[in-house]
């Protein structure tokens, strides 16, 4: 099968080094065409990336001696587009939320279509959030949008906030075996990876914990009921439920965000083992259909006391498995657990990569 050509935008970015790590020998994707600020572009990308290399895992030596290109300048884009090197690209920008919701806009208008990284698009109500496990028929709404604002081959698609997809598979998970969830308390601990490069001062870091992460709180309470909303006239109706209180705090860890989690149910309450039965055999349509980078088993229940751990689990299974332990009953509510997922694979470029499986697959890439 012949690799379609993908872009990544804002590729010298930590999020954006993730993608271009991640999709080396990708089966499917090729990288064929890297965006980043005026200041790279012209450039080649390894001279760009030379010293400011941020992962331990490299990257495709073709991808070293692409042109960085200016994110700013869709024409470029579309140009490529139309000699058949670009068929869509991957958002990671990392600008002035109104300046993304433009760009992207304009590479959609273009007539590529837009896998995202960024925030901007997550509560435009005609763009879909993905989860690839959670809630794939939103895709269903791509043919609206495009009607809705005249784009024949364009659209945008975004990917949730980081922190929420340490816990929000395994809720998923449990209101599809047909538990109501009605109130979740969730307190997260992210990594100082999700602040991007350079990211959390180390003297502020370093033996501390910082209670306050801009944004993230409302993130966490609102982006699940985007997800678990509905498509209503061309818009994503969000759910009415669960009602969420979040707290969220950086902390000296490199890689991977946790949660500690509790949950109160409806009427109908499960069991202690029923939940882990539940974890350990979800499967969902990006197993179904084996999408390259989806885990085998999209939710992994530890059973040591202890686990799961950020540097003993976030890299398990391609590093997007979420990890869920310490399953027991909540004297406040009725379930309280731990989850972890890694921050910048599974919720970031890795979550990303799956999304854009899955509308392949789906139809929507090609």
């Amino acid at each position: 099968m012949e690799k379609i050509p993908v872009g990544v935008l804002g590729a010298t970015g930590m999020v954006g080094q993730n993608y271009i790590a991640l999709l080396a020998g990708h089966p499917w994707f090729k990288v064929n065409y890297v965006a980043a600020s005026p200041r790279s572009a012209g450039k080649r990308y390894r001279e760009v990336t030379d010293g400011r290399w941020l992962l331990p895992r490299g990257y495709d030596p073709d991808v070293a001696d692409l042109l960085v290109e200016d994110a700013n300048d869709v024409s470029r884009a579309a140009a490529a587009a139309g000699r058949g090197e670009l068929a869509f690209v991957f958002s990671a920008l990392e600008m002035d939320k109104k300046e993304i919701l433009a760009l992207e806009d304009g590479y959609a208008a273009a007539g590529i279509p837009v896998v995202s990284n960024a925030s901007a698009n997550r509560w435009t109500d005609d763009v879909p959030m993905l989860i690839a496990e959670v809630n794939p028929s939103h895709a269903e709404l791509i043919p609206l949008q495009q009607a809705a604002r005249g784009w024949k081959k364009g659209f945008i698609v975004v990917k949730p906030n980081c922190s929420i997809q340490s816990y929000m598979t395994p809720v998923w998970a449990l209101l599809e075996a047909g538990y109501e969830v009605k109130r979740i308390v969730v307190t997260t601990m992210q990594a100082v990876s999700g602040a991007g490069y350079p990211g959390v001062p180390s003297l502020d870091i370093i033996d501390n914990v910082v209670p306050y992460i801009g944004g993230e709180e409302e993130k966490s309470e609102l982006e699940p009921l985007k997800i678990l909303g509905s498509i209503e006239n061309g818009r994503i109706r969000k759910a009415d439920a669960p009602l969420i209180s979040a707290h969220c705090n950086r902390v000296p860890v490199i890689n991977g965000h946790t949660a500690t989690v509790s949950l109160e149910f409806g009427a109908k309450k499960p069991g202690i083992e029923q939940v882990r039965r539940i974890w350990s055999e979800f499967r969902a349509l990006p197993q179904q259909l084996k999408l390259p980078m989806a885990p085998d088993r999209p939710i992994s229940v530890r059973n040591e006391e202890n686990r799961p751990q950020p540097n003993k689990d976030r890299d398990a299974d391609k590093a997007m498995t979420v990890s869920v332990g310490r399953i027991r009953a909540c004297p406040v509510f009725d379930l309280r657990f731990v989850g972890l997922s890694h921050n910048t694979v599974r919720g970031a470029a890795g979550g990303g990569i799956l999304n854009a499986e899955l509308l392949k697959e789906k139809g929507y890439l090609a």
